[in-house]
C-alpha cells in the first residue's frame, strides 16, 4: 500500500489500552511505517556506548532521570540517520568531554543549536519517511519541544475504559525471559499456564494488582489532559474508542487511509 504523504504518528492511551498492539498491526498492514521507539534507542545507544549513550548511562548511574534534552537528542539522530531530517549537521556527535559533561545547557548544545530555523518544521515528507514515535512526548512541555523540529501531522487518543483495562490486567499472564504477554480471556495459551513456543511456566507481574493500577491510571489521567489538549490545539488530534484491540484496529485502518492514501 503506498501512501500519499509521510504519516508522522503519536499514539497515546492509558497502560493497558493496547498501543503496541495498534503499531504492530499498522507497521504489518503498512509496511512504509516504521516504529521509532525511544525506549529502545536509548537502550540500542547505550548498549553500543555511543556518545549519547555514555552520557545518558552516566546519568542513570547517578540515579537520575534521563533528562528531555538527551532522550530528544536521540530521537533526532534516528531520524537524520535515517535521511528524515533536514537542516542539521551531517555529524551528528559528541565530543567524548561533552558526553559525560553534567551540563545539559542548551545553549551550549550542538544539537540543539545547529537547527537552520527558516526550515522549521525539517522533517521530510516523502512517503518512506513515515513513523510512529513511541515513548516520547508524554507530557505538553515535551510536545513543545517535539514541535521545533518533528511535524507531527497524526496524534491518535487510544480509549478503552477503565474496567475493560482492569479485567484485562486480572486475567494476564507473561512468559518473562521472551515477555510473550498472554490473557487467560481472549489471548489464552494454548495449554493453561504454558508458554506456546518454550512450555515453560507462565507467571503474572508483580505489580499486575487493581490498586497499582488504579494509581496508574489516575497518573495517565493527570498528565495526558495537558498533551492532548496541546495536539487538539494544532488540529492533528483523533480519538478512538473501544472495549478491544479488535473493535478498534478497523476504525484505525480507516481513519488512517483517509488520511494517508
Amino acid at each position: 500500500m503506498v501512501l500519499r504523504k509521510a504519516a508522522r504518528i503519536i499514539l497515546v492511551g492509558a497502560p493497558g489500552v493496547g498501543k503496541g498492539t495498534q503499531t504492530e498491526r499498522l507497521i504489518q498492514r503498512y509496511p512504509s511505517l516504521s516504529s521509532i521507539s525511544s525506549g529502545d534507542l536509548l537502550r540500542d545507544n547505550v548498549r553500543k556506548k555511543t556518545a549519547l549513550g555514555i552520557k545518558a548511562e552516566s546519568i542513570m548511574r547517578a540515579g537520575s532521570l534521563v533528562p528531555d534534552t538527551v532522550m530528544l537528542r536521540l530521537i533526532l539522530n534516528e531520524l537524520k540517520t535515517r535521511g528524515w531530517l533536514l537542516g542539521l549537521p551531517q555529524t551528528m556527535s559528541l565530543s567524548s568531554s561533552a558526553a559525560v559533561a553534567p551540563s545539559l545547557d542548551d545553549a551550549a548544545d550542538p544539537y540543539m543549536t545547529s537547527f537552520d530555523p527558516t526550515l522549521s518544521p525539517q522533517t521530510s515528507d516523502d512517503p518512506s519517511a513515515s513513523f510512529i514515535l513511541d515513548g516520547f512526548p508524554r507530557t505538553a512541555t515535551q510536545a513543545q519541544q517535539i514541535d521545533k523540529t518533528i511535524d507531527i501531522n497524526w496524534v491518535v487518543h487510544l480509549q478503552t475504559p477503565t474496567s475493560v483495562i482492569l479485567d484485562r490486567i486480572a486475567n494476564r499472564l507473561v512468559h518473562e525471559p521472551s515477555g510473550r504477554v498472554y490473557n487467560t480471556t481472549f489471548n489464552p495459551p494454548k495449554v493453561a499456564g504454558q508458554d506456546d513456543i518454550t512450555g515453560e511456566k507462565l507467571t503474572r507481574r508483580a505489580d499486575d494488582n487493581p490498586e497499582t493500577w488504579k494509581a496508574r491510571l489516575k497518573k495517565f489521567e493527570e498528565t495526558s489532559q495537558s498533551l492532548l489538549e496541546h495536539y487538539d490545539g494544532k488540529g492533528v488530534l483523533w480519538g478512538v474508542q473501544g472495549n478491544s484491540s479488535d473493535e478498534i484496529t478497523p476504525k484505525l485502518f480507516r481513519e488512517f487511509e483517509m488520511r494517508f492514501m
